[in-house]
């Protein structure tokens, strides 16, 4: 009965302190230093979930830990051979609650560990079949081209912008307003429709705290909200040749005015209609007749 107060005045104390701690922590802290926050409000409907199953995830990784090597200092200092004894220890072959605990433990952490995932993954790759927005993003070596796409069966109406890969001064430094930049509306669903023009390509915006590949011939798709006005940084994720580093862009999350106004800038401009797949690297994929040599796509940067 003693021993059980005793633990209860023990653990009290840390309790107290953790409960501490986590209030005097920053909203970036409490995140897991992930990018995606600002003021507590993430840039997406999608970042809280991430960044929710991140930091969880370590918190149980992090007990895991800390009773595991408790257990093996515990076990070092109880067990230790003190002075004047010899030979072995005594042998234990089985110990069946021991043997328990260490296998159902870890099932049960996988099992939760896959579930929390699974679920997340689940919404993060339901796709919106009406979204109100709905853009295309095609990768090439080594830039980004953004179709935004209208209401038209042969997008017709759509408008576009070409992007050309970044160019690092003699310092390193890249001009951020010659970048390609991908306007989205705030508080708007988005269903971004992603295409490669050569190889595989992958289309990470990093505050989003998701990335998404791009394949030859399997169109992939990627839906969400954004929930906070800003820019914010883009790249290539997947090493994709010499210039993959220089692969970046933009995206600016806008009032609905302002994304209308960019719209209108790119039809007065001329961009409209589909964007051309004249700079497609393989025109030859089965069953389109394409030639096997066709405009390499250095011609569109």
């Amino acid at each position: 009965m003693h021993s059980k107060r005793r633990l209860r005045w023990a653990v009290l104390p840390v309790g107290l302190a953790a409960a501490v701690a986590l209030a005097g922590c920053s909203p970036t802290q409490l995140h897991g230093f992930l990018p995606g926050f600002e003021d507590s409000q993430p840039a997406t409907n999608h970042t809280e979930m991430v960044s929710s199953l991140w930091v969880n995830s370590w918190i149980v990784l992090l007990v895991v830990g800390l009773v595991t090597w408790g257990l093996m200092l515990w076990a070092m200092i109880v067990y230790r051979r003190r002075k004047g004894q010899t030979g072995l220890p005594v042998q234990l072959r089985y110990n069946m609650p021991l043997e328990i605990f260490y296998t159902v433990v870890p099932l049960i952490l996988v099992v939760g560990f896959f579930a929390f995932t699974a679920r997340d993954q689940t919404i993060l790759e339901t796709q919106n079949e009406h979204p109100d927005v709905s853009i295309t993003a095609i990768g090439k070596q080594w830039a980004w081209d953004f179709q935004y796409n209208g209401t038209a069966a042969d997008q017709s109406d759509a408008v576009w912008s070409m992007g050309v890969q970044a160019e690092p001064d003699a310092g390193g430094n890249v001009d951020q307003n010659k970048l390609p930049t991908l306007y989205l509306p705030v508080n708007e669903s988005v269903r971004i429709n992603l295409q490669s023009r050569d190889v595989i390509h992958s289309f990470w915006i990093i505050d989003f705290l998701y990335k998404k590949d791009l394949y030859i011939g399997r169109d992939n798709s990627w839906s969400f909200t954004p929930t906070r006005e800003g820019t914010y940084q883009g790249k290539c994720a997947e090493l994709c040749g010499e210039y993959h580093s220089a692969m970046l862009f933009r995206v600016k999350v806008v009032s609905q005015a302002d994304y209308q106004a960019h719209l209108a800038q790119l039809k007065a401009e001329g961009n409209t209609g589909p964007i051309t797949k004249a700079y497609d690297r393989l025109n030859n994929d089965p069953g389109t007749g394409g030639s096997p040599t066709g405009p390499t796509q250095e011609g569109s940067n």
